[in-house]
């Protein structure tokens, strides 16, 4: 019997250099897309999936994103008082209650996977899920609420994937697969990072995995990949040559990497236009600034 997936890991300890000098006081994952923080999407996404235990991997000068879980009763008692009722209801959507969060600190950038391995002591034999906020996505139904149904099927690891463009598969880790289901792909291998043109397809890993407490044990071996880190595909890609079931999936929704200023951007637009009290205004403005540079052209 395959057992449900309640648990996270949410890799938060990157330094977030690429937003700077913005990230030298905030940590990058509270860092605002439209009026929630980056890590306000991954856990809604997580709880729509049935999560329950939400165990973050932090480092120094985290203390911001730690606080943001924290109940704050004054805020509160005055937005009781004033009557505004919807703006309580909103910020009670971010308290987390007593034991249902965790943080485990990586003293060390030594990748993704070691980020994953520092939370193997609040692992049993379970699967877990590992989100990575960077990586938000638009989705009706959330990305990993797809993948866990599609999981609840399959049983193995799983890695959510989609088609780049062979330009940029040198930036991803990439599957070859050995069967198309369309959806569901079963994989044969998983390169990270290959050189350009050596890739085995289009298809790449993104951040969402369900992992099997085996790639815990593997990580413990501290083997290190590209970059000279350990990486998590490098251990997910050792249950195939095990014999175990590696799956990638197709999810239905729009990806947009927030790890980059340009994806920031971007999915800002996106999700103030999927807002109806802020489309209207959004439209006009980028109506009349694309009008304005045609012609000064």
């Amino acid at each position: 019997m395959k057992r449900k997936v309640t648990k996270a890991i949410f890799p938060v300890a990157g330094l977030g250099t690429r937003f700077l000098p913005a990230t030298k006081s905030v940590p990058k994952e509270i860092m605002t897309l439209v009026d929630r923080p980056l890590i306000q999407y991954a856990i809604d996404e997580a709880r729509e999936a049935g999560i329950r235990e939400f165990i973050f991997v932090t480092s120094r000068g985290k203390g911001a994103l730690e606080d943001y879980f924290d109940h704050a009763p004054q805020l509160e008692n005055e937005l009781r008082k004033k009557g505004k009722d919807e703006l309580l209801e909103t910020l009670k959507s971010t308290n987390m209650d007593s034991g249902e969060i965790a943080y485990i600190r990586q003293h060390k950038a030594m990748g993704l996977g070691h980020a994953v391995w520092c939370a193997r002591r609040l692992i049993s034999n379970e699967p877990i899920a590992v989100i990575l906020p960077d990586d938000v996505i638009a989705a009706e139904k959330p990305c990993l609420k797809q993948m866990v149904e599609a999981y609840e099927e399959t049983g193995g690891c799983m890695v959510a994937a989609m088609d780049v463009p062979t330009n940029k598969a040198s930036s991803y880790g990439i599957l070859d697969i050995k069967e198309d289901k369309g959806n569901l792909v079963k994989v044969k291998g998983m390169v990270e990072k290959p050189p350009l043109g050596e890739q085995p397809s289009n298809l790449a890993v993104i951040g969402r995995y369900i992992i099997t407490p085996d790639v815990l044990r593997t990580l413990n071996q501290m083997k290190k990949g590209a970059g000279d880190e350990v990486q998590l595909t490098d251990a997910i890609a050792e249950e195939i040559t095990r014999g175990r079931d590696v799956h990638g999936f197709r999810f239905e929704g729009e990806r947009f990497d927030c790890g980059s200023k340009a994806g920031f951007l971007q999915a800002t637009m996106a999700f103030g236009l999927a807002r109806a009290e802020l489309r209207d205004e959004l439209m006009s403005y980028m109506t009349d600034m694309l009008a304005h540079r045609a012609a000064a052209q």
